[in-house]
């Protein structure tokens, strides 16, 4: 399993393809101990989700430990100096608008409603068909306007959908969790703070990194540091906090990985005005 999640992270894939590549790709096979080639998968997808639940962050350390010890016998300066930089990690979602946002509203409120057999006033089902249509072609300088009216009407129907459902539900349940992230979504407006970006992914950060080309990126920032020779000594997943602020968390981290200090850590613009003695 280790020696999975190991792959997944080098060849940035899936649980799903990193299963299907084992079963197929003899590097793996033998990367992962196998002394002779198995053409069947290792184990199911989802077993990789409840491995990495139950070794947790610590677990997860100690394999990222093992790895540094591994690649960093043959170092002799002991990475005296070391780099440290931060990336955005982006998150698998769609680019968020409010429209989206609440079209999966509805869509996850009806499929609530259907599963579990609850009564509905009235489920839009036509209604919801025309202001998708209007909401499609808003690129046209003549349809914005009916593009615009369409976002306020279907905003409309997703606060009603979910106060219905919440209604129904009572104050005990498996979805009250949902919904008050629904009524959140609802809720925020243009300049409102701490947006939610994703609705099964909550926790997803807008982060301006100035870069022409791609001007916000959705997801959360990692800081990393590696050694002169290019060994990485640390990682760590942040949410969207200033780089010069995240030094002592990243030092502290190598320290308890490497048993080491470092002596020298250089950084870009990035980290201006945090100096450490």
């Amino acid at each position: 399993m280790c020696g999975l999640l190991i792959l997944k992270h080098l060849r940035n894939l899936s649980d799903e393809s990193v299963v299907e590549q084992w079963s197929e790709n003899a590097y793996y096979q033998y990367f992962s101990g196998m002394q002779e080639f198995i053409p069947n998968a290792p184990c199911a997808s989802s077993e990789l989700v409840h491995f990495r639940n139950r070794i947790g962050e610590k677990g997860v350390e100690l394999i990222f430990q093992e790895s540094i010890r591994v690649n960093n016998e043959d170092d002799g300066h002991h990475h005296d100096t070391a780099f440290i930089d931060s990336t955005v990690q982006e998150k698998n979602i769609t680019y968020p608008t409010d429209a989206k946002l609440h079209k999966k509203i509805v869509r996850k409120v009806l499929d609530i409603v259907h599963k579990l057999e609850l009564p509905l006033r009235q489920s839009y089902t036509f209604v919801l068909k025309r202001i998708y249509r209007d909401q499609r072609f808003r690129n046209h300088p003549k349809n914005r306007q009916k593009a615009v009216r369409a976002d306020r009407k279907l905003r409309t129907i997703a606060g009603r959908l979910v106060r219905e459902l919440k209604r129904n539900l009572g104050v005990h349940s498996l979805y009250t969790e949902l919904i008050e992230r629904f009524e959140a979504i609802l809720a925020q407006r243009r300049h409102s703070g701490k947006k939610i970006y994703s609705i099964h992914e909550p926790e997803v950060q807008c982060i301006s990194k100035g870069k022409e080309h791609k001007k916000y990126e959705f997801g959360n920032k990692v800081s990393i540091i590696r050694s002169a020779t290019g060994i990485i000594l640390g990682a760590q997943s942040l949410r969207n906090e200033y780089d010069g602020h995240t030094i002592e968390a990243s030092l502290a981290q190598v320290e308890r990985l490497t048993q080491r200090k470092i002596k020298i850590l250089a950084g870009d613009r990035g980290y201006r005005g945090e100096e450490r003695g």
